[in-house]
């Protein structure tokens, strides 16, 4: 088991690197108790998300599905086929959900056979869109944030290997939005976890640009801790093709796998070009799950806009692609194109990702899928990817 010192350098955690891998991107599932033990039933009642039991309309079995403000939400009880007997199949009961995607300590286990010494936790069901702003009832939305902060909180309790994100509150006033932030810091969270758009994906939420953010920038500077997106950021819908009807589960899934590019392609030019960047310069931002050898075409597309429209005297004071290497990450995981382009995205700014426990998934083979991706890459540059830049990013360092 990996071992961690427990001595802290200007706020930093010192961390003892075993495997050589380190995960940007994993997803965390609660237990099915995480919210019923945190929340008051008195207060909030049916409403608290929770496990129940109900007939699925295709088959007719009885079927485990989470409940969130009243209502049944999409899809299985939990998003882990990469731990399950056949990688095709979702559970359909939480007695079938492997103690290994929701025991903190069990899932110890799987990283050391995966070859992985820690991970950055990103939400898993039922976590819609990374909120709870869907309910419209902003004390509702502070009461789940609260309970989901303080549940995944107490992962990195149980081992620092593990880097729990926050969620925050969209419907809520910023003062409300920076209590939960800092509140989730002091419960062991390293970043947060956020919207590309909160005023395009939730109805009464402001712009990603809107004034209304900037205290959220300020406090995230100050706390020193990133701003994470992850895949579309919640603006698949809006930026995507629609999904062909006669296309089947599996179908559906490669497609929308394939076009994870498209969306961070264009939530990244919106910020390096906000003026965001250059106004909160030690402001740091990470994208899961995308990818990165698209990355390449928006650099050069950004620093070509910049210099023909002269964009610094409209107060966009530095390069596109310097701004970006100043502060903004991306990933990886199977792609070897993107790995071939390294050093024109930025040996400095890349990290690589598992994406336990979802579909597309590395484990149990990591090693291999590394080795695959980087064969070639001199050693200290597959260090800088596979963990140097992710602990440097979470002061892990």
């Amino acid at each position: 088991m990996l071992a961690l010192e427990g001595a802290r350098s200007s706020g930093a955690l010192i961390m003892e690197i075993k495997h050589g891998m380190f995960s940007c991107d994993s997803h965390a599932q609660l237990d099915r108790y995480a919210f019923t033990s945190r929340m008051s039933e008195a207060k909030w009642g049916d409403r608290i998300p929770q496990v129940v039991e109900v007939e699925d309309k295709g088959s007719g079995e009885l079927v485990h599905k989470w409940r969130v403000d009243g209502k049944i939400s999409f899809g299985g009880v939990v998003n882990c086929p990469a731990v399950m007997h056949d990688r095709r199949y979702y559970p359909k009961r939480w007695e079938e959900v492997p103690l290994k995607a929701y025991d903190p300590l069990e899932r110890l286990e799987a990283l050391d056979e995966d070859g992985v010494d820690g991970e950055v936790l990103f939400p898993n069901t039922p976590v819609q869109n990374f909120s709870f702003a869907g309910s419209r009832d902003p004390d509702y939305e502070i009461a789940c944030v609260e309970a989901y902060n303080d549940a995944l909180g107490d992962w990195r309790r149980a081992s620092d290997r593990y880097v729990p994100l926050a969620i925050i509150p969209y419907i809520n006033p910023i003062e409300k939005v920076l209590e939960q932030v800092r509140r989730a810091v002091d419960h062991g969270h390293r970043g947060i976890t956020m919207l590309a758009d909160p005023g395009v994906s939730i109805k009464g939420s402001q712009p990603l640009n809107d004034p209304f953010w900037e205290p959220l920038w300020a406090t995230c500077q100050e706390l020193d801790i990133p701003i994470n997106w992850h895949g579309s950021a919640g603006m698949a819908s809006e930026l995507s093709v629609p999904d062909w009807e006669k296309y089947t589960t599996r179908q559906h899934h490669t497609v929308s796998t394939g076009r994870l590019a498209a969306t961070p392609a264009q939530m990244i030019p919106n910020l390096m070009l906000s003026g965001i960047l250059d106004r909160y310069p030690r402001l740091n931002w990470a994208c899961a799950e995308t990818g990165m050898g698209w990355m390449a075409y928006v650099l050069e597309a950004c620093d070509h806009e910049w210099e023909r429209h002269h964009l610094w005297t409209e107060g966009i004071l530095t390069r596109p692609s310097e701004a970006f290497r100043r502060q903004i990450y991306v990933d990886f995981w199977f792609e070897r194109s993107g790995i071939e382009l390294r050093h024109f995205i930025g040996i400095d700014n890349i990290m690589w990702e598992s994406d336990y426990p979802h579909i597309t998934s590395t484990y149990p083979r990591s090693k291999e899928a590394v080795q695959r991706t980087t064969a070639g890459v001199p050693e200290d540059e597959k260090k800088k990817m596979l963990y140097q830049n992710a602990l440097r990013l979470y002061n892990l360092s």
